[in-house]
């Protein structure tokens, strides 16, 4: 990566807090119209799941300066928003909890930071809230030091997400590997000819989703009827090396093998290595190898197979 771009990259990544900073500023400037700085609402809020927490954990999850947080709890215990009690497993922690007080001090607090937000949505179209909300998701799994917190679920895709399938694969290798648009078109056609052609009971296609974004994909389709392929088979850059191509291409081998095929095959090139390193993993063997100029590249094309 050049100077240059990472620079540019900088100031998107600048101008974006920015307006976001000013956004959440104006929005907060509204709802504050209380006794309760920002801080304080949202400790009240970590408070309101109910379950007691240490002012260590607190500090933890809201990433607050630890002296900080004691003169602030300080400050709601004397307003009797909140208890601490001593901890039955380790007496040197308190435990602290909201009162009934500091539940009803909260709860208006909460209910106009939630008209608050509604409004500014409201001024959206559905499929633009569904599209900011899914950038949000995002931008959150990407800055996130432990994605893999979010559970993974495999389901089919719904409208318009075979096309962003295209679309995401042929922009991911362009970045990774430099292929060319030539690997969109042979994306598109795959695409195209399953979404109009396939057999429910013999063919599928999985997204692999976390927290409503989807972070990987896996395509079965029928070669013959004793052979099966799989395509598509990605996974977002952020979310590799935890287990998610794994838990597709276990998918995709007991589907096969519920629709009677007897073996399974994909190919790759050899300078995928993560994808060779799944095949591996999941039982397949390297059944052969050719040199083809493919995607603008001269590659070494490796064909894997796992008998059923």
């Amino acid at each position: 990566m050049t100077d240059s771009t990472a620079i540019r990259r900088a100031e998107a990544v600048r101008h974006f807090n920015r307006f976001y900073t000013q956004h959440i500023g104006a929005l907060h400037e509204r709802l504050q119209k209380s006794p309760y700085s920002l801080t304080e609402v949202r400790v009240l809020h970590e408070l309101t799941r109910g379950q007691a927490q240490t002012a260590s954990a607190l500090a933890r999850n809201l990433g607050l300066d630890s002296g900080y947080l004691s003169r602030l709890l300080t400050s709601f215990e004397r307003r009797a928003l909140i208890t601490r009690r001593p901890s039955e497993t380790d007496a040197r922690l308190s435990l602290i909890a909201l009162t009934e007080q500091g539940h009803a001090a909260y709860e208006p607090l909460d209910a106009a930071a939630v008209a608050e937000v509604l409004a500014v949505l409201e001024r959206l179209q559905s499929s633009s809230q569904e599209e900011l909300i899914g950038a949000m998701r995002v931008v959150e799994r990407l800055l996130s030091d432990q994605p893999q917190h979010g559970i993974i679920t495999l389901r089919a895709p719904r409208p318009g997400e075979y096309g962003w399938l295209v679309h995401r694969q042929a922009l991911l290798f362009a970045c990774e590997h430099d292929w060319d648009q030539s690997f969109e078109g042979l994306l598109a056609r795959v695409i195209a000819d399953f979404t109009q052609h396939h057999d429910p009971l013999r063919e599928t296609c999985w997204v692999a989703e976390q927290d409503g974004t989807i972070v990987g994909s896996a395509l079965l389709i029928g070669v013959s009827t004793t052979v099966a392929r799989i395509r598509l088979l990605y996974i977002e850059p952020d979310m590799r090396r935890l287990g998610i191509g794994t838990q597709l291409v276990d998918e995709c081998v007991r589907f096969a093998r519920r629709a009677g095929y007897t073996k399974l095959t994909l190919s790759t090139a050899t300078t995928l290595e993560q994808s060779r390193r799944l095949c591996q993993r999941a039982g397949f063997v390297c059944a052969g190898a050719a040199p083809e100029v493919r995607f603008g590249h001269d590659l070494t094309i490796e064909r894997w197979e796992r008998d059923l």
